[in-house]
């Protein structure tokens, strides 16, 4: 028993120990394999290019045998041309219904003649300046120099005028408030009463409302009488010498204290033919006095309005001769810039200024031409026409549909999510391939982009109809199809690859070699060992697709960038390290991690 006991014991650690000396084995082997050797980083360069993007879309779809399109006004009017019928096969490009475009039209010639116009401006401006055309600049110039003289003249005079004006207004005014001042105060008709107090105790009996013609006539008179002595004293100190101020003031204030009079002696007036009406309504016979009374208010209102229309129209002319001076300021300030660019010649920036305004005026007759071309309703495709509802002479707005067409050509109606379907517009290319037919590619247009999409479950698709360019007997109704739709497309353009760019919160940049390096080791894919770090540029970027993007500034072209890096690894000693490697992949490489020497690319 003792003597198995040792047998089984011995035989134990004979494999134990050849347990161990496997674990030492492969412990040695993997540290060799693995730290053996050196790792260098490598940089695979590429040098920015000009070249044309191509933005796309892809999706995929069945091919249709026909399709149902809705022809439909882009604009509104009366339709003044139709030729569709019912079954009728049209061609493509074919007139089917014309608006009335007059107005269209219109803005098209309109729009040609501005661009015209502006040619000319430019051929008239980059030509030296004649010599009548300067006399006429001086001339212009001198002209409104005299103009000014003449108004300043004017304003003279009207002060003058103004003086004379007052003068004569206080000739009838004193006369006319102590007229006033008699008529209503005096004791005409009873010793212990006042002209104003008979007509409203008479008038009472009759119609209280006299009271307030009564107290209308006596505020009007104080206003008046006020008004009347502070301008009369302002007259007595002024005279034909006094500053332009004190004068353009004193007229205003006669303006005004003759308006207030004019005012009493209505109000008066007033008073006065209350009083005789309600008398005369009960067949009573008014005093003789009272028509006496409103006879001298009728010569005061002619006086007042006399003036009135006098110192007015004095107003007038010192405002307007003002503002003219004003204006005549201007026009010599800008008369004098002109005859002084004129005789410097043309100017570069006004040769900029019109070449822009040349630019915008053949942009405006572009727009014009497009919304003329709205007028216009034409065949798409060669197909029959369906339907149509409209006849010559109908108005319609725009939407509306003229008729249904329907082609004889094959479509493709694929299917696009939210976010490429809103890239996409009616005839845009389109790159065709089928599966059934897998050498074949066709081109074609979109035509029609559903408005509203498709939900299903939670996920929401466009159907978009493409228009094949040319059709092949090969594709049949109900293949498969995919379609990749080109939604924009820049030429001469700086692109890099996209792998080179890289993002640091919104702002993106590529790295560069901060070193020169030989344009024959650009594009290779074994990639090369920089002696310096890369150095980070900042960039703007613009279109872009699936591999390259627009590089708007930044960088030039020819500019060398890192598109990605290479980790390799180079052996300690070619001899040892090819024997280790055999030995290590035969032990651990099961069918997993790299082999000896291959690459492992960091994107």
């Amino acid at each position: 028993m003792l003597l198995k006991f040792f047998q089984k014991a011995m035989a134990h650690k004979i494999l134990s120990g050849f347990i161990v000396i496997l674990v030492a084995l492969g412990a040695y082997w993997g540290y060799k394999f693995f730290k053996g050797d050196a790792v260098e980083t490598r940089y695979v360069l590429a040098a920015v290019e000009k070249g044309t993007l191509i933005a796309s879309v892809s999706g995929s779809g069945q091919v249709s045998a026909s399709d149902q399109i809705d022809l439909t006004a882009k604009a509104s009017g009366e339709i003044t041309y139709l030729n569709v019928k019912k079954g009728s096969e049209v061609k493509s490009g074919a007139l089917l219904a014309q608006l009335d475009s007059s107005d269209a039209q219109k803005s098209v010639r309109d729009a040609e003649s501005n661009l015209a116009s502006a040619k000319l401006s430019l051929e008239k401006l980059k030509q030296p300046t004649d010599e009548l055309t300067i006399l006429q600049a001086e001339n212009s110039l001198l002209a409104a120099k005299e103009s000014k003289k003449n108004t300043e003249e004017d304003l003279v005079k009207a002060y003058d005028d103004g003086f004379n004006s007052i003068a004569n207004g206080f000739l009838d005014l004193p006369t006319v408030m102590s007229g006033l001042q008699d008529l209503l105060y005096a004791n005409s008709y009873n010793q212990n009463q006042s002209n104003v107090e008979y007509y409203t105790n008479v008038a009472k009996y009759y119609d209280e409302k006299v009271f307030q013609y009564k107290n209308d006539a006596e505020t009007a008179y104080r206003a008046a009488r006020v008004a009347y002595d502070k301008n009369f004293s302002d007259y007595k100190a002024a005279s034909r010498f006094s500053e332009i101020l004190v004068i353009e003031n004193l007229i205003s204030e006669t303006y005004d204290t003759t308006k207030t009079i004019a005012e009493a002696v209505k109000s008066a007036n007033n008073l006065i033919q209350f009083y005789q009406d309600k008398l005369t309504e009960r067949n009573l016979d008014p005093q003789s006095l009272a028509d006496t009374h409103l006879a001298s208010l009728n010569v005061y209102t002619g006086k007042t309005n006399t003036h009135l229309s006098s110192l007015f129209s004095i107003q007038s002319t010192i405002k307007n001769s003002k503002e003219s001076i004003i204006s005549s300021d201007r026009t010599i300030i800008e008369k004098t810039a002109s005859l002084a660019e004129l005789r410097a010649g043309p100017d570069a920036l006004d040769i900029r200024a019109q070449e822009l305004s040349i630019k915008q005026k053949e942009n405006a007759l572009s727009d014009a031409k497009e919304k003329f071309a709205d007028y216009f309703v034409k065949a798409p495709f060669d197909g029959v026409v369906a339907e149509t509802n409209v006849k010559k002479g109908d108005t319609v707005s725009s939407g509306v549909t003229i008729a249904t067409l329907i082609t004889k050509q094959k479509i493709a109606e694929i299917s696009l999510n939210e976010v490429d379907a809103a890239k996409v517009k009616v005839g845009q290319k389109t790159t065709l391939t089928f599966d059934a037919v897998e050498e074949l590619s066709l081109t074609g247009e979109v035509i029609e982009v559903d408005t509203l999409g498709t939900v299903s479950q939670g996920v929401v698709t466009y159907t978009v109809k493409i228009n094949f360019d040319t059709q092949d007997e090969r594709v049949k109704s109900g293949m498969s199809v995919s379609a990749n739709i080109i939604t924009d497309m820049k030429q001469d353009i700086l692109m890099a690859p996209n792998s080179a760019i890289k993002f640091l919160g919104e702002t993106s940049y590529v790295e560069m070699p901060n070193e020169t390096v030989g344009t024959s080791l650009v594009g290779t894919n074994s990639g090369i060992v920089l002696t310096a770090s890369p150095r980070q540029q900042t960039i703007t970027t613009g279109l872009a697709n699936d591999s390259y993007t627009e590089v708007v500034s930044g960088l030039s072209d020819g500019d060398q960038i890192i598109t990605r890096t290479v980790s390799a690894s180079t052996a300690n000693s070619t001899s040892n390290s090819s024997s280790n490697r055999s030995s290590s992949g035969n032990i651990f490489n099961m069918g997993g991690g790299p082999a000896a020497g291959s690459v492992m690319i960091r994107q």
